[in-house]
């Protein structure tokens, strides 16, 4: 529908398709300037819509010749699509013959040009940017794909599926015929064609089936696809044993491409990555690196069964393929991990990335449910909350029904909808049916109002001991603030792992259990104790909720020094940073740490029983960015300066306070002999490379060099990437006398790699705040040589870092932050607006900020939104921003 000058796609108004496309038979003559791309499709009228006429998308593309049965026949354009009318009333034959320009697709999104090759990029809506068709998810058809090109220029032709023929052609040009035998919506179609070099691996699964595993790259990166294709042998060989699911195609191929809007795309047996996340080499990755590898590598992987075999009926139901696959890759990576304390920091890190970015999303004016009820540009709605909060979702079900009965309902789930495009209250109904009785299966209408409804939930925790009956009464309730076009809000299902300890932080037995609040209020009650408890709430996280606890000092202590849950133990911990942060910003004084805290945080970095890993996760400051949520989640006006210096102040303080043991830290974990990407590795560099950071930083302050000097000699000497940029960033961020020169040679030895370079400008657009001087350089670096805003990563490396992960430097009182963010986004919008509205959340929550922040930014804002040409993609989100 039409709302205004908008154009709004609602769900309520989805019917399925006028006609279906059974096969499609694809032949491209590929050239950068003009591109012919000819489709023959075999049609099929719906006969629920008979007589209707046939609507195909097409988007930047010229039209040539429409041929029904080999006839021509009339057609007409109507608000961008095609439109054939008096078809026949049984199925046809239908040619289309277009011509489309990748090398002028600025965009990134259908065919484009990269490095001298040829690329894709069709999810959600680039397919249309290439030929006419019913660029749907419901419309699932067999593809068949012949390739023409230089065969000097572009020696390697790929597609989706099996290739089965290829050969010489006159002229130097040469061929290569795929065809993909699982039908697929348009959005999953891919073609490659490039100067490319190969890594290939066979394998033989489980179940006996041979297959072929490749890698692509360019010449020069091929020493750098070990690991990722490591990771694609585990992920196939993990979903095979943890969820039956096989890989269905003789071959199973990753390519490459430095231009590229996403991180990677699950097209069907030809997996589309940004080199980001194959790319891995000690001396060029860093150990978060190797991991976001194995993650995205198993996450597309994983989608050739959730979210290929079995797609969205439309994209509204988004998340029936990302939530459940970001859960099935946290589960993978977590497995990957091996021992339980690995799980839990894996588990740790999770929450923190969607507490960083979905909870702020749930709380501003891009709030919406996991499935949507509308939208005006679909790429807006890849967002944290269908990825994240809809994993979450699936973790809750999992939790519901346990881990054998999430297994029962996926096996459900495929026996009924394999081949099908379905939605999330089918996949929701599999998982109960399978498990009827369960938790699930008893509250699914109730439990489906994760999909429906945004927003966080409030879960207030308040808990009473009677001393004379020895009995303890727990009460669970729920409240869920406004959202956009959702004032009032229906009850959550929320499950809440908890325990119970006593005083001396040793557990109760009896008490571990899931309790599982579907009402406004609930109570529980525990008999038999001796003395008031200390409630372990909420344990793994088991609900994305925020919990309101009124909690003691002396619990939290408790709780840091002795909880058997991991994850509490490190939220109480950064629930006691939480409070003397937020305290020093609102007294507006300075901020003094006393010494039952910083004790507690020396305990648990001198515990030789707790994993590095661990140590690293609870001795890192809460972020800026998670300290004004909580502010705002007060109602209180968020100073973005004011909780900079807050935070700076603690740093300095935990840095000279705990000096010693830094020293000790340091000692013990940073020497881990050769390379090794393994969970106790990685957690003993993190933890070496945070005491390196706090030393350097407290040498600085005081005037002493001992450790600038280390740092300096350990950026020089280290053998690997973490080591190294670990070693720049104590320089950096501590503010050295000896950063610049190390910052020049790291980009001498890095200027050949380009993912490199991009860790060089994130590092200094992440370098605390002081006195402007960093926003200056941010400027400076905008203007560099090797700065450009064409490429996605390079573009992101300064300014999404600045803007997401400095606050100090973005939230300036003049306004200069915002200014300059609203140049580039408008400068980015001309070429790239996917990209361009990506940038445009920096100021979602601008209604939240303390004045003169507030009034500064909603002038830039507003200048963003006065671009007479503004993109579609980044109106809708500055619109969003301005609504009251």
């Amino acid at each position: 529908m039409r709302e205004g000058t908008v154009t709004l796609t609602r769900r309520e108004d989805y019917v399925a398709p006028s006609h279906w496309i059974r096969s499609v038979d694809l032949t491209f003559e590929l050239e950068p300037a003009k591109t012919l791309v000819i489709s023959r499709m075999q049609v099929e009228p719906n006969a629920d819509r008979p007589g209707e006429p046939l609507r195909l998308d097409g988007e930047d593309i010229t039209l040539t010749r429409v041929l029904v049965n080999g006839n021509s026949v009339s057609f007409h354009f109507d608000a961008g699509q095609l439109v054939l009318e008096k078809l026949p009333a049984e199925p046809f034959a239908l040619e289309i013959r277009n011509t489309c320009a990748p090398g002028k697709n600025t965009q990134l999104s259908g065919l484009y040009t990269s490095g001298g090759g040829f690329f894709t990029q069709c999810e959600a809506q680039g397919f249309r940017r290439i030929t006419y068709f019913a660029d749907r998810p419901d419309v699932m058809a067999v593809f068949k794909v012949t390739l023409r090109a230089d065969a000097k220029l572009y020696p390697m032709l790929l597609s989706n599926g099996n290739l089965v023929e290829s050969g010489e052609l006159p002229k130097g040009r040469h061929y290569a015929v795929w065809s993909d035998p699982h039908p697929k919506p348009s959005y999953l179609f891919a073609l490659v064609a490039a100067d490319l070099v190969c890594r290939e691996q066979k394998i033989r699964t489980r179940s006996g089936q041979d297959h072929t595993l490749q890698v692509y790259v360019r010449a020069g990166d091929l020493d750098k696809t070990e690991h990722a294709m490591n990771s694609l042998i585990a992920s196939i060989a993990w979903d095979e044993a943890r969820f039956g699911l096989k890989l269905d195609l003789e071959r199973f191929m990753i390519v490459a491409v430095s231009d590229f809007n996403m991180g990677a795309m699950e097209n069907k047996g030809l997996n589309i990555f940004n080199t980001k996340f194959v790319l891995a080499s000690p001396a060029t990755a860093t150990d978060i690196d190797f991991g976001n590898v194995e993650s995205v590598v198993g996450h597309e992987y994983f989608h050739n069964w959730t979210g290929n075999r079995i797609t969205c009926r439309d994209w509204f139901q988004l998340s029936l393929k990302e939530g459940l696959t970001v859960y099935r890759d946290q589960e993978f990576s977590q497995d990957m991990a091996g021992v339980a304390s690995a799980r839990a920091v894996k588990r740790i890190e999770d929450v923190r990335q969607l507490r960083q970015s979905q909870y702020p999303e749930d709380a501003g004016p891009m709030a919406h449910p996991v499935r949507p009820d509308q939208y005006q540009a679909i790429d807006n709605f890849y967002t944290a909350t269908v990825y994240d909060k809809g994993a979450e979702v699936v973790r809750m079900m999992a939790t519901l029904v346990g881990r054998a009965g999430f297994r029962k309902g996926m096996d459900l789930y495929f026996a009924r909808h394999d081949g099908q495009a379905v939605t999330c209250d089918d996949f929701a109904q599999a998982i109960a049916d399978a498990n009827h009785g369960s938790a699930l299966a008893e509250r699914l209408d109730t439990f489906k109002h994760w999909y429906a409804q945004a927003g966080t939930p409030r879960l207030k925790a308040e808990g009473s001991f009677d001393a004379d009956t020895g009995r303890y009464t727990l009460t669970l309730s729920q409240h869920t603030p406004a959202t956009p076009g959702q004032p009032l809000k229906q009850p959550f299902v929320i499950p809440v792992a908890m325990g119970l300890l006593d005083a001396a932080g040793q557990p109760i037995t009896g008490t571990d259990r899931v309790l599982v609040l579907d009402t406004a209020s609930q109570s529980w009650t525990f008999d038999g104790l001796t003395a008031a408890p200390v409630p372990s709430l909420l344990r793994g996280f088991s609900a994305p909720v925020i919990l309101e606890w009124d909690a003691s000092e002396a619990e939290l202590f408790t709780l840091l020094g002795h909880d058997t849950d991991a994850f509490n133990r490190w939220e109480a911990g950064q629930r006691l940073a939480v409070q003397r942060l937020l305290a020093a910003v609102r007294q507006g004084g300075d901020l003094v740490l006393d010494e039952a805290f910083v004790s507690a945080l020396r305990s648990v970095l001198n515990d030789p029983a707790l994993d590095a890993a661990f140590k690293e996760l609870v001795l890192t400051l809460p972020s800026e960015g998670y300290l004004a949520e909580r502010m705002a989640e007060a109602g209180e006006p968020i100073d973005p300066q004011k909780i900079h210096a807050a935070r700076e102040s603690m740093r300095a303080q935990l840095a000279r306070s705990l000096h010693a043991d830094w020293v000790t830290a340091w000692e013990q974990n940073s020497q881990t002999g050769g390379y090794r990407p393994d969970p106790v590795s990685c957690g003993r560099r993190a933890l070496a490379n945070l005491a390196l950071n706090m030393l350097v930083l407290d040498g600085v302050a005081h005037g002493e060099p001992l450790w600038q000097g280390k740092a300096l000699q350990r950026f020089k000497d280290a053998g690997n990437m973490t080591d190294r940029l670990g070693a720049l960033a104590a320089l950096v961020h501590g503010r050295s006398s000896l950063a610049g020169a190390a910052l020049e040679r790291f980009h001498a030895m890095f200027s050949g790699e380009a993912l490199v370079i991009d860790k060089w400008f994130a590092l200094q657009a992440t370098a605390p705040e002081q006195d402007g001087q960093v926003f200056a350089q941010i400027k400076v670096l905008a203007r560099h040589p090797d700065y450009s805003l064409r490429n996605p990563n390079r573009a992101r490396s300064l300014l999404l870092t600045m803007t997401q992960l400095n606050p100090g430097a973005f939230h300036r009182a003049d306004g200069a932050g915002y200014a300059f963010w609203a140049d580039k986004v408008q400068e980015v919008d001309g070429f790239n607006p996917q990209l361009a509205s990506r940038m445009a959340r920096a100021l979602d929550r601008w209604r939240a900020l303390a004045e003169p922040f507030r009034s500064h930014a909603r002038t830039a804002i507003e200048r963003i939104a006065a671009k007479t040409d503004l993109s579609g993609d980044t109106r809708e989100i500055v619109t969003r921003a301005l609504a009251d």
